[in-house]
């Protein structure tokens, strides 16, 4: 992706998580040199990838294929690990409409999957076979809401505004907006977007970045290059 196109999703995104009242912590306004600066105070920020997120999937069609994301906080493995401490997380994400978030899974995260406003999301749904891998043949059981669901294969949630699913390791699904853009929230346990993403597709989780203007404002997949 350029970084004149991420830049201006920044700028698109601000704006519609504003219209729905919701406000970004301070650090999500830094610019790079800000952010350089003060890398030292920052460090759990940067260490748990909070921030800004934008990806292509590496497919290089952004409106189809893609998603807005921005880490508003993010725990420890190791407290995982130990049972106790910061174990959760809290994201904001925008699903276009018709843009696909494609189909994968995850091994220790589990998710509630909030329609925080805007139009209709849909969540295509698959269960797991003994191994976990995708099985196009297997449904399962979500929450909705704390509302027992129980899903054919492939069978499509369509949550309004104000409701959610809960997704847990192994719940195959992939998930776009339909008649509109929506905001999405997501709390779960702790985060891992380089490990724990398992894509039924062989797929890349973050984009190549073509450097054609300075950044607005650093991806958290930019943290190790230039804060380094």
């Amino acid at each position: 992706m350029k970084r004149s196109r991420i830049n201006a999703i920044m700028a698109e995104a601000h704006d519609l998580i504003r219209t729905h009242g919701f406000v970004l912590p301070p650090f999500a306004n830094w610019s790079p040199d800000t952010f350089a600066a003060r890398k030292d105070a920052a460090r759990h920020v940067i260490d748990a990838r909070c921030g800004w997120d934008i990806t292509d999937y590496g497919a290089g069609a952004f409106d189809t294929l893609g998603l807005f994301l921005f880490t508003l906080r993010n725990g420890r493995l190791a407290d995982l690990q130990r049972g106790g401490g910061m174990c959760y997380a809290e994201k904001l994400l925008i699903s276009r409409q018709d843009q696909l978030s494609p189909m994968h899974t995850h091994v220790i995260k589990a998710e509630d999957i909030i329609n925080r406003g805007g139009a209709t999301l849909v969540i295509e749904l698959y269960g797991s076979d003994d191994q976990g891998g995708f099985a196009e043949d297997k449904g399962g059981t979500v929450y909705c809401d704390g509302i027992r669901v129980d899903y054919a294969p492939g069978e499509k949630l369509k949550l309004a505004p104000g409701e959610s699913v809960t997704l847990m390791p192994g719940d195959w699904h992939a998930f776009w907006g339909e008649g509109g853009d929506v905001l999405i929230g997501e709390v779960s346990t702790v985060n891992d977007d380089e490990t724990d993403n398992i894509f039924r597709e062989p797929i890349g989780r973050f984009s190549t970045i073509e450097e054609d203007v300075p950044p607005t404002h650093l991806l958290v997949s930019d943290y190790a290059t230039w804060l380094a």
